[in-house]
């Protein structure tokens, strides 16, 4: 698998002539094995600063001291060769292996377990029999009684539970299958999951306490799991001593099994994280002693406005491509930082641009703390195409998307227009039908929209009286379209700065579906407050927020902020913390 694209921040620090040329070089073993051999040479001389960046500052009359390099009067090579030569002789590591350093569940080493799966399970997730590694898998016949009856209709779990039935019938239909002695679920090319499907092929004798109705579904499972556990309690010549265990996302399922002495367990799979205070935050707070530990190693350059520090160290291996980074300590200068850079042991740290200034401000709009620093650097940057923004109420993501937007849109045209979606999830109960278009209809979901706006435009307006203010209002709703995310499926946003608010309510499905309508040139920002979901069945771990944050963490082009602090009022800070 080819590396993905250097960060194009890096690119900022060549020629003009070889902007893109680490990106697109495709360098074979040759080029590998020459750049090793010049990579020793260079070792043999001690520790040496790169040559691109020491002569590139050089130009730019940056004041930076290094180490004298032995070739430093030789004539100066083509552009094109020190541009490969700097990619071949330190490769930039891919972010998918960090992405994919996300702790996950270790393969027991011990007995495989039956896990009796409640309908629940495979309505929620039809790839949930592939799931559970070397373990099997066990289903009652009133499972699959309940499966036949929710596969009628339009809805998820109707597609769901057709999607489950497709899947047992391949099982079932693989070339030497025997029900009777267990399905192999590997046969239809899951080679993740290694152990069998059982079905419930005869009756089985268990014994309920009278409070439970007999006929009912989920207490005819219980007897079922209770009638296997004490069927594989002991070794038997057909089959081996094996732990049973009830699946199910039923809360009060579980606690009934419990309450029978059966082990219970929910369905992990679908959580990204198992704790919402593990999820990635987007910036780390440098240590006190940092620059003590650097001052040896550091080195820094300046490239237009920007001061660049290539650092290293043990806490290299803990940061992300496009993660922030600040120093704050009492009686020292404070620097606050983005990573843009990755290379083996060093990483490079870009200082940010300050929203906080009059001079910086974004269509009216100044960041009031570190964190909106941050954001706004992410929000501003044409480089980045994915941003996700969490936080409490009052935080100021949706004002700070909105003015971006519209900076980028009306000032910079560097978009075509803003398009608005959320999840349409209410607080409470239903007010039933809207009238109206599309756009009106999703009207008093944009509530948001608006209070934003009318602050905006009047920041913006000035001393333009009351038809100036009416003609800009109309200006920004001619450039902003809401649309509802249940007609999105098959679209394509081209050079759209596309906002998805309150995106705590979707799920992992429906994010996907929402980011992969991205065309070229097109930015999207997810906002939403983890702490305020309203969606059924979802939870801080198994969010599309989430799960979004957690999938594009170190991907060159994408950037997260956790927003720490409220500015909308004292009354609502002080709410925030002790309702």
């Amino acid at each position: 698998m080819p590396l993905p694209p250097a960060p194009t921040k890096r690119a900022a620090l060549l020629s003009p002539d070889a902007h893109d040329a680490p990106a697109r070089s495709s360098h074979g073993r040759s080029g590998r094995r020459s750049a090793d051999r010049r990579t020793e040479q260079s070792d043999s001389n001690g520790p040496q600063p790169l040559e691109l960046f020491d002569r590139h500052a050089a130009e730019a009359g940056a004041a930076i001291e290094p180490p004298p390099l032995p070739r430093a009067k030789a004539p100066p090579r083509p552009v094109q060769e020190p541009a490969v030569q700097v990619e071949t002789r330190v490769r930039a590591p891919a972010p998918a292996p960090q992405v994919a350093q996300r702790p996950k569940r270790s393969k027991s080493n011990g007995p495989a377990k039956l896990f009796v799966l409640d309908t629940n399970v495979l309505l929620h997730d039809p790839m949930c029999l592939f799931r559970f590694e070397e373990h099997d898998i066990f289903l009652p016949m009133i499972v699959l009684e309940e499966l036949d009856g929710h596969k009628k209709g339009t809805t998820e779990v109707a597609r769901n539970g057709r999607q489950t039935s497709r899947t047992l019938d391949a099982l079932a239909g693989a070339q030497g299958a025997d029900i009777g002695k267990g399905l192999k679920l590997d046969t239809t090319g899951h080679r993740e999951a290694g152990g069998k499907l059982f079905f419930q092929t005869a009756p089985l004798d268990y014994t309920l306490p009278t409070s439970l109705p007999q006929g009912k579904a989920d207490n005819q499972i219980l007897g079922v799991v209770q009638a296997l556990r004490d069927l594989y309690a002991e070794d038997a010549p057909s089959r081996p001593k094996q732990e049973v265990v009830l699946v199910s996302k039923d809360i009060n399922m579980r606690v009934k099994a419990r309450a029978l002495g059966l082990a219970a367990d929910d369905y992990q799979n679908d959580k990204t994280l198992e704790d919402g205070d593990l999820l990635y935050a987007g910036s780390l707070a440098l240590p006190a002693d940092f620059w003590t530990r650097q001052s040896k190693t550091v080195e820094s350059w300046q490239s237009g406005s920007s001061t660049f520090y290539r650092i290293s160290g043990p806490i290299v291996p803990n940061l992300y491509i496009n993660q922030f980074v600040y120093f704050e300590a009492p009686g020292e200068p404070s620097m606050y930082a983005r990573v843009t850079e990755i290379r083996d042991k060093t990483a490079v740290l870009k200082t940010l641009k300050d929203y906080g200034s009059v001079k910086n401000a974004v269509w009216g709009v100044n960041t009031r703390n570190r964190e909106q620093n941050f954001a706004m650097n992410l929000l501003m940057d044409p480089d980045v195409d994915f941003v996700t923004l969490t936080g409490t109420a009052g935080t100021g993501k949706t004002l700070m998307a909105l003015a971006s937007g519209l900076t980028q849109v009306l000032d910079d045209r560097r978009y075509t227009e803003i398009i608005m979606t959320r999840a349409t999830v209410s607080v409470g109960e239903d007010i039933g039908f809207l009238p109206g278009t599309e756009e009106e209809k999703m009207g008093p979901w944009m509530g948001a929209l608006d209070d934003n706006l009318e602050f905006l435009a009047k920041g913006d307006g000035g001393g333009a009286g009351e038809w100036g203010r009416a003609a800009t209002n109309e200006l920004i709703r001619s450039r902003i379209k809401i649309k509802s995310m249940n007609f999105m499926r098959g679209r394509t946003f081209l050079n759209k700065y596309v906002i998805i608010d309150e995106a705590q309510n979707l799920t992992p499905k429906q994010m996907k579906t929402l980011v992969t309508r991205a065309g070229p040139g097109t930015k999207i920002i997810c906002m939403g407050n983890l702490a305020q979901i309203d969606t059924p069945y979802l939870t801080e771990g198994s969010s599309g927020l989430t799960f979004a944050v957690d999938k594009f963490k170190g991907w060159p082009h994408s950037g997260h902020i956790t927003l720490a602090r409220g500015e909308r009022s004292r009354l609502a800070d002080f709410a925030s913390e002790v309702l």
